[in-house]
């Protein structure tokens, strides 16, 4: 049975969709000139084997209770009624809470899981916790851009004029003559977007900048970082060498004069310290073209050359998310930032310095007049945090102290950890320590529509919607379409909404109307809509009553031309408008991360040696970036996310003379291993990617032979049972988890079929 076409919206893209004979029809918003190949993996998800279809409660904790259980991972699940399993949940929340208070329990989840902005996953736990529980204990930044996100208020202000209010697609393609892009622009990750992306319009501007003449060069190990269509060029550095190539460049620019000494001397501070240390001032190293160049793989007269020819040219330096995500992650997003005003660039059309540009869809792009609003989370009784991704440190070590942008912090003793919409043996380093970090747990619950690695580690699960079973509104802050995200089908199964699933257990707490407001789903869509009306309203702009919209099914919205506006006020009169930074200027140094005394992470950009270098054990650089074919792990059994892979195994890519060395031959299962594990995966060969580097991509969900192993195997192909669980500094604690190094080698052992979608016992 076929049935008619409603609008939806997901992080990838807006589109029409069709429920025919269990098959999802998927045609993309008529207004987008590049969508996403990614919708595609909705077409058959909603009925796949890996949804959870019933309540499950894991045999070990059943039987024995809360408690500490090296059985996660690898024991059975019985079903429960949703009865029993709400009875359970409230029963152990109230335990927890009772004995140990919110710092107990702390509230995980990444946001990621629906473009809807009601159904948001992470918005909906932490209200939950916040109204219900009284709070609980946070994560602060991302896995993305934990290093960036605490360095650059220190150093140039608020980081989302930089990275969202940057330089703007529509501004490179009319005014910038150099676009230096370190770690590529690569537009498989700008076709995504939190909250939704109903125009991706990268492509054509990259486009018609390279028409125009705009130079594009991309630092990346990797060539496929930059589209055919910028006609750009490619320099390939050793993975991790960023920071000592943009050092090479500026003791080239000072050397020669070539520093714009006047915008430095009115624009910024610290310039002295940095000329300084490029010298050798401080400790006897002279940090010029040669240093870099035995540090880079690049030779001293390329590093030359290239510096000479930033010199007097519209310049914009781009810095990709993967820079920050590897040890002293820190060091080149500053360092971008001080090479471009060395060159004098901030401030002007198409110039200047922009964090993360191609990241995401969000950047680059212009602002709604007014934003959506948020579904209110309530306030947080307590302020107990980690960083992101120390969460394994602080499941392995309560009570330790750790440092943290200037403060010596406390790792809290959590018992019982909430997840709902996120997957961390996806986003997080080294998974045999991380499930020995789960192991600790007294009690772990998780929402989730399908059997990812972290729902089989759960001592509770509960079967959660997927988006296109629910109704919701999308938008983003820089999306000019509301998208009403009409539901395609009935809930898969016994599955529930998060809100649903909340509601009834703030019931059994006895804060039910605490956590509602009295609201229904539908309630809280009219009301969110209506504060968006009142929004607009104050402009003098009219729209049309929520009935209409739904039935519509798109909302154009207004839009302001902003972006870049800080450092262009900041250009024409700094003492007018100063940065947010302390002293109102570019931070070359930073009297404040001084004053914390971190080796790792000092006053002024450095190059610090990465303790993960090639060996003869471990002689390959290994890329764990972004995939291509899915957000994250959303939607790994996806038709889209499949067509990419070989019988069901993640690709890895080789150079070919790295492959002939090694006796390996394409499309040969190959096997990635180093001190923490070892991963399967097929073997890509290709001449674009620099000898000495393997990439694979991140999201295979993780599927070891045997999950309780201190090395485990994954023959799905997750690259994170390689990675390093180490923080980028001291300062901002970030996760490194972009580069390691790893041994690679034909596979001789043998190969067992893929069970990463298989639901378990």
């Amino acid at each position: 049975m076929t049935q008619k076409p409603v609008m939806h919206s997901a992080h990838w893209g807006a589109f029409h969709v069709q429920n025919s004979d269990d098959q999802l029809l998927i045609e993309p918003f008529r207004g987008d000139p590049d969508p996403s190949p990614l919708l595609q993996n909705f077409r058959q998800a909603l009925n796949h084997p890996a949804r959870v279809a019933q309540p499950m409660i894991r045999r070990g904790w059943l039987e024995n209770g809360p408690g500490p259980d090296e059985r996660r991972g690898a024991d059975e699940y019985v079903a429960v009624s949703w009865e029993e399993a709400s009875q359970r949940v409230a029963q152990e929340l109230q335990r927890v809470g009772e004995s140990y208070g919110p710092e107990g329990i702390f509230g995980g989840s990444y946001g990621w899981s629906s473009a809807g902005r009601f159904h948001h996953a992470q918005s909906q736990v932490h209200r939950f916790l916040n109204t219900v529980m009284g709070g609980y204990v946070r994560s602060v930044n991302s896995y993305s851009s934990g290093a960036a996100s605490v360095l650059l208020p220190h150093i140039i202000g608020d980081m989302n004029e930089i990275a969202r209010r940057g330089v703007s697609w529509e501004e490179i393609a009319r005014h910038s003559e150099v676009v230096l892009a370190f770690g590529g622009l690569a537009l498989k990750n700008s076709q995504v977007a939190s909250g939704g992306l109903s125009e991706h319009t990268e492509r054509g501007f990259i486009e018609r900048a390279a028409q125009r003449g705009t130079r594009f060069i991309s630092v990346s190990p990797l060539k496929s970082d930059l589209p055919d269509e910028a006609q750009g060029e490619w320099l390939a550095l050793r993975p991790g060498t960023d920071a000592a190539f943009m050092l090479g460049l500026l003791a080239v620019l000072i050397a020669e004069s070539l520093t714009d000494e006047a915008f430095l001397a009115r624009y910024c501070v610290g310039w002295p310290q940095m000329v300084a240390y490029l010298r050798g001032e401080e400790d006897g190293i002279v940090r010029d073209a040669q240093w870099a160049a035995a540090i880079c793989g690049v030779s001293s007269d390329i590093i030359s050359q290239f510096a000479r020819q930033l010199h007097g040219k519209r310049v914009l330096i781009t810095v990709a998310h993967a820079l920050q995500r590897a040890e002293h992650g820190e060091q080149p997003v500053w360092l971008g930032l001080v090479l471009a005003a060395a060159l004098g660039q901030p401030g002007l059309p198409g110039g200047g310095y922009t964090y993360a540009l191609g990241a995401l869809g969000h950047y680059g792009k212009h602002h709604n007049l007014v934003s959506f609003p948020a579904l209110p989370q309530g306030k947080n009784g307590i302020d107990r945090f980690i960083p992101v991704a120390r969460i394994a440190d602080m499941l392995l070590h309560p009570g330790t102290r750790f440092h943290y942008n200037g403060r010596q912090l406390t790792y809290p003793h959590v018992r019982l950890a909430y997840w709902a919409g996120g997957n961390p043996f996806h986003h997080h380093q080294d998974l045999a320590r991380l499930r020995q970090a789960f192991c600790q747990l007294d009690t772990l619950i998780v929402h989730e529509s399908a059997w990812t690695a972290t729902a089989r580690h759960a001592d509770i699960v509960l079967p959660a919607t997927m988006t296109l079973e629910r109704e919701d509104i999308g938008g983003a802050p820089t999306d000019r379409h509301l998208v009403a995200m009409q539901p395609v089908a009935a809930p898969y199964a016994e599955a529930r909404d998060d809100y649903t699933i909340f509601r009834d257990l703030a019931r059994r707490l006895g804060r039910e109307s605490a956590f509602s407001e009295g609201r229904d789903a539908r309630d809280w869509l009219q009301h969110l809509y209506g504060q968006l009306q009142e929004k607009l309203a104050a402009h003098a702009i009219q729209t049309p009553d929520f009935s209409q919209f739904w039935q519509q099914g798109v909302l154009e919205l207004p839009q302001v031309k902003d972006g870049g506006r800080m450092m262009r006020a900041f250009r024409d009169d700094p003492d007018a408008a100063p940065l947010p930074t302390p002293d109102g200027k570019i931070e070359i140094f930073s009297a404040v991360i001084a004053s914390f005394g971190y080796h790792d992470c000092p006053g002024h950009p450095v190059w610090r040696e990465p303790q993960q270098k090639p060996s003869a054990s471990y002689p390959f650089w290994l890329i764990a970036n972004q995939p291509a074919s899915r957000l994250h792990s959303q939607l790994d059994f996806g038709d889209y996310s499949q067509s990419t892979k070989r019988s069901g195994r993640e690709v890895c890519t080789l150079n070919r003379a790295d492959a002939v060395a090694q006796a390996i031959a394409e499309g040969d299962i190959i096997e990635l291993f180093n001190d923490r594990g070892h991963v399967l995966a097929s073997a890509r060969l290709t001449d674009t990617i620099m000898p000495g580097v393997v990439q694979l991509p991140t999201g295979a969900w993780y599927d070891p032979v045997d999950p309780t192993a201190a090395r485990p195997l994954c023959r799905h192909g997750n690259p994170n049972v390689l990675t390093m669980d180490i923080a980028t500094s001291s300062l901002t604690q970030g996760c490194s988890g972009q580069i390691t190094v790893v041994q690679v080698r034909k596979f001789a052992g043998e190969i067992t079929p893929v069970q990463a979608f298989t639901p378990p016992q």
